[in-house]
């Protein structure tokens, strides 16, 4: 069932449009990335879809309600954790939840000893690390009442190694909560680990370049980076989004 569907949606800054007609659809429970040219519009559409920002054409619908241009309806993680200095990881964690009045704090705790944070839930954003700051992040996102979870960029600032922990550990979260999630990144591989589908953008004015539909089963693991196959989509996908061709591609 489709959860949040973006029909053509254009937004322009001045003389300069970002985004052009642009159209797509996540389903319920999905987990979709979207790739495209560093300035091609990704984090405006994130803004469009979070309502900081207006369209100037077209609509957004979230369930069947129009959403255009009105916040509180998806729950947004950016590039860094933004988690709040004064507030312990488990008082973080339940944020989202206390900005609706549901604050459920058992649960917060029980994701919080699954993402091994356990002893940290009294401790202060500046005694974690960067993966644990992320962790806590995530748990915040998926503790929000929202159904929809933007993510953008979550994981730019670690280093290689970290990167990869945490990629495992976002996909196990996911696959035992299954929240829809919309996630911006610039890395092909983390785009074909993580997905369902990935979305393609082009340059601006960004429309949808590409859809593929990534073809490897789940629960995944971290050999898979090493496959053959794998390496053969990844071709595959740095060749559609490096593609000059006027005719877009819809699937793959």
């Amino acid at each position: 069932m489709t959860l949040l569907n973006i029909s053509n949606l254009s937004k322009s800054f001045g003389n300069e449009t970002i985004l052009a007609h642009l159209n797509l659809s996540v389903a319920e429970g999905e987990f979709v990335s979207i790739l495209g040219p560093s300035g091609s519009g990704k984090s405006t559409l994130f803004h469009l879809v979070g309502g900081i920002l207006a369209p100037d054409e077209g609509e957004i619908n979230l369930n069947g309600d129009v959403i255009s241009g009105k916040r509180g309806y998806i729950s947004y993680m950016p590039q860094t954790p933004s988690l709040l200095p004064w507030r312990n990881i488990l008082h973080n964690v339940t944020l989202g939840q206390e900005l609706q009045r549901k604050a459920d704090k058992e649960t917060a705790k029980d994701m919080l000893m699954k993402a091994g944070l356990q002893q940290y839930m009294n401790a202060y954003p500046n005694e974690l690390s960067g993966g644990m700051k992320q962790r806590a992040a995530f748990i915040r996102a998926l503790l929000s009442p929202q159904s929809v979870l933007c993510l953008d960029e979550p994981f730019s600032a670690l280093d290689e190694l970290t990167r990869q922990e945490m990629q495992e550990w976002l996909l196990g979260t996911w696959e035992e909560y299954k929240k829809t999630i919309l996630f911006v990144t610039h890395n092909i591989e983390e785009a074909l680990f993580l997905s369902d589908r990935i979305i393609i953008l082009s340059s601006k004015p960004a429309q949808v370049k590409a859809e593929v539909t990534v073809p490897f089963s789940r629960p995944r693991e971290k050999k898979l980076l090493l496959e053959d196959e794998f390496f053969k989509w990844k071709r595959k996908v740095y060749n559609l989004l490096t593609s000059t061709a006027d005719e877009y591609i819809t699937r793959t």
